[in-house]
């Protein structure tokens, strides 16, 4: 290997001396023309005849000044090819007229080596003038990967520091060859090698070549648990990333040894029985033993589990009479008794760290302290809080926004210079910028101040994508083929407004419409829109008409506090029902539920939806429970007369991130006014996305002749669904839920479900009876955009209703 290596530090030393001896060559001129001819040294510049004469016959010694100085007359560069003279003088700490001694080129010496730029330095004085000798480090031409096939070369450029252009050092090098060896370390190959090899080029220029054996891939062939008896060797590896090498595990990254894994395991173990009453767990040893065939190690983890241990005496401490010690032990989550559990300390400091900073006190710190008592098996915790003085916003800092302009998000949030410090507000805020979507993360935090009782806010936001050009097709089991185009923009010239232009057209349904949207509306927190929209609803599939609306609409909402949302609207539309020809005109044919709705009717109506949040995450909640109420008036002139009331709820609540528990329900109601009917197009219909296991329109109403749907004035439906990990990699983006649907629509307008005798219609099915259906939701975020599959049993039906048990469709919600 061709090392051009810096030997700069290894001879500062050595230099450091014979700088020395070139001073004293220099500084002892004058004296020395009173002594005997001093001798030259062989490293430093050959004294000139003027410099020596005849010492004294009476003192032949040399005298030296001490300290030893010189001045310093020009200084000339010797050897810079690449790097230009004014480049290496700017890093040198030595100007023409200074007064300099060893010590002072020793450290000159050391800071031109510090560069990195020189391969070699060697500073020394002749007349005067100091001379500084310096050789370049190579420039790299390239860097080349020889021998890695488990690893891209795109992955391992990202892990070295050399790269083209670059210049080469020796420790740079080493460095690289460390960072790939533990990036195959982490792949499972703890045999791999890593050789650097250097090829000269012209123009002090160099090919870095790494020489990569891989070695073979070490596996894990077993994983033992000794110590444990409260848990079985399953749930205990169950616990703990790293698992046993298997032939079908294909995906899988965790089946190979990698000593980092097994010490996260080790805490995730710790985890696992500290939430579980042991208080005392520890893992006596982890040992990992290498098969002789070098192929696969073999783990061996010895537990000592402990006592179980309940919560004993539970006590909040404070400094600061304004925080309430008795209202503070309120809010802690632990009761004495219960069983000892690790999270709900943590849960405990985050409560008791909120309320502290709802209060205005931002840097409270908050210790527990611990006292096992082996004797009862209690652990009494302390939680002793140590709050700062009441803080005040100092001002309000916003980063990383290179797009959205500084008022679009400084009006979302809560606090504003001046304010007192409230955690509370902070985190409402940071939720706010999060439901935008403008930006894929936002992190809000606060540092100290100009002062003790000031505090900094720093608003930190990663910019995304918020427009959108789609063109596409697409194929479901309810729409068949569809083709959309559209144009949306969600963050219009950076001012929040949302712009959305969209072209759909499919088998089920053909749509063009516009939609804009004002956040801030006269500068006000309302949000201020109008729609244009024409539409087309082909339902001969499930009902023998077609449909179709044309119309627009204005809308106004505004938050009445920070939970609380209240929209209005206003629209005007043109709503037309056709059916086949001759449908209605033939006897018995089709139902005056739907042939009295044939023709154009003019839909005037006002309205309004109250929406609640108090969710723990706006986009993909796992605590907490969201509500609304929607409710339109149509007869504000027009044709049709009518008042929908409609309500839904949902409640969250995560076991843990991958394990979450929803429960929704939703109920509507739809009643005439003025004598008239609820059209068809006005009427509820359930199934397909709304209730699986039924085919869209598949339930309610139905006419028992033609088969058609007819809809229904009321529905009530409730869905209980778990979110549960499926155990494949994140990147997938694939998620599974178990659901179960259970409820009822129909209740017709007797004029529909009664002949002209005033008999009941037995055409007419309305049986307002349950049904309910279970089965397995799978969300996939595929490269064609999110995609949802339904797989379903129907538990609970009519004769009449139509069921599926599959579908596949455009997701709803991901």
């Amino acid at each position: 290997m061709n090392d051009m290596t810096s030997r700069a530090a290894v001879r500062l030393s050595a230099r450091s001396s014979l700088l020395a001896l070139a001073v004293a060559a220099g500084l002892g001129a004058p004296a020395l023309a009173q002594t005997a001819p001093a001798q030259t040294s062989p490293t430093t510049p050959a004294q000139t005849p003027a410099q020596t004469a005849p010492a004294s016959a009476a003192e032949p010694r040399v005298e030296i000044a001490a300290p030893q100085t010189i001045t310093i007359n020009r200084i000339i560069v010797q050897g810079a090819q690449r790097i230009d003279q004014t480049t290496v003088l700017s890093y040198l700490p030595i100007r023409p007229g200074d007064a300099v001694d060893a010590s002072v080129l020793d450290v000159a010496v050391r800071t031109l080596s510090r560069t990195g730029l020189f391969a070699d330095v060697q500073l020394g004085i002749q007349n005067g003038d100091l001379i500084v000798q310096i050789v370049e480090n190579p420039i790299i031409n390239q860097v080349v990967f020889e021998g890695n096939k488990a690893l891209s070369k795109d992955k391992l450029t990202k892990e070295v520091t050399l790269a083209p252009r670059g210049i080469y050092t020796r420790a740079k090098v080493q460095e690289d060859v460390g960072a790939i060896v533990e990036l195959y370390r982490l792949q499972g190959r703890i045999s791999a090698t890593v050789t650097p090899k250097l090829v000269q080029l012209e123009q002090n220029r160099v090919d870095v070549i790494f020489e990569i054996n891989e070695g073979p891939q070490t596996g894990i062939s077993a994983i033992n648990v000794l110590g444990n008896e409260a848990f079985s060797d399953r749930d205990v590896r169950g616990v703990m990333v790293t698992e046993k090498s298997t032939w079908w595990k294909f995906f899988s990254n965790n089946d190979n040894y990698d000593p980092n894994r097994l010490e996260y395991d080790q805490e995730q173990l710790r985890k696992f029985y500290t939430n579980r009453g042991y208080y005392d767990f520890r893992v006596v040893s982890s040992v990992a033993e290498l098969q002789p065939d070098d192929q696969a190690f073999q783990l061996t983890l010895t537990l000592n589990e402990g006592d179980k241990y309940n919560f004993g005496e539970i006590k909040v401490v404070t400094q600061n009479d304004r925080l309430n010690a008795d209202f503070l032990k309120a809010l802690v989550p632990i009761r004495e008794g219960q069983l000892y559990e690790s999270d709900k300390i943590e849960q405990a400091v985050d409560a008791l760290t909120f309320a502290a900073g709802s209060a205005g006190y931002a840097f409270v710190e908050i210790n527990p302290t611990y006292k096992a008592n082996p004797e009862t098996d209690t652990v009494d915790v302390t939680f002793n809080v140590s709050e700062g003085q009441r803080v005040y916003i100092d001002r309000i800092n916003v980063v990383g926004n290179t797009r959205t302009i500084d008022p679009v998000i400084r009006r979302e949030l809560l606090l504003t210079e001046g304010d007192a410090f409230n955690r509370a507000l902070m985190e409402r805020s940071r939720n706010n910028l999060r439901a935008l979507g403008f930006f894929k993360d936002v992190t809000v935090e606060e540092t100290r101040g100009s002062a003790p009782d000031r505090s900094v806010i720093n608003v930190n936001v990663q910019e995304q994508p918020t427009g959108e050009l789609s063109v596409g097709a697409g194929f479901s089991s309810v729409d068949s083929f569809t083709v959309n185009l559209g144009i949306s923009e969600r963050n219009f010239r950076g001012r929040g407004q949302n712009v959305v232009a969209r072209l759909e057209w499919g088998s089920l349904r053909q749509q063009v419409d516009f939609r804009f949207t004002e956040p801030k509306f006269l500068g006000r927190d309302l949000r201020a829109g109008f729609d244009l929209f024409h539409s087309r609803y082909d339902l001969s599939k499930y009902s023998s008409y077609d449909y179709r609306s044309t119309g627009g609409g204005v809308r106004l909402s505004y938050p009445l506090n920070g939970n609380m949302l209240l929209s209005t609207r206003y629209f005007l539309k043109s709503d037309e029902i056709i059916v086949p020809t001759g449908y209605c005109n033939g006897v018995g044919r089709g139902s005056s539920a739907l042939c009295d709705q044939v023709g154009s009717f003019i839909n005037s109506s006002a309205g309004y939806t109250l929406q609640v949040n108090y969710t723990n995450d706006p986009i993909r909640p796992t605590r907490g429970w969201a509500g609304s109420l929607r409710q339109d008036l149509a007869g504000l002139g027009g044709d049709v007369n009518y008042v929908k009331t409609e309500a839904d709820a949902s409640w969250y609540y995560g076991f843990t991130p991958n394990w979450i528990v929803s429960v929704q329900g939703s109920t509507g109601y739809v009643s005439g006014w003025n004598g008239d009917p609820i059209r068809i197009n006005d009427r509820f219909f359930k199934g397909g996305n709304s209730f699986r296991g039924f085919e869209t329109a598949g339930m309610g109403p139905r006419d028992l002749t033609t088969t058609d749907a007819l809809g229904g004035n009321f529905y009530a439906i409730g869905t209980v669904e778990l979110t549960l990990p499926n155990y494949l990699p994140e990147q997938y983006g694939i998620k599974t839920s178990l659901f179960a649907d259970v409820g009822t629509l129909g209740v017709l307008d007797d004029r529909y479900k009664l002949t002209s005798t005033g008999t009941v219609n037995t055409n007419i099915a309305d049986e307002l009876s349950l049904r309910a259906s279970a089965g397995v939701s799978i969300h996939w975020k595929s490269p064609m955009g999110p995609i949802r599959f339904d797989i379903s049993k129907v538990l609970s039906k009519e004769d009449y209703d139509k069921t599926e048990s599959f579908r596949f469709s455009t997701s709803t919600q991901f």
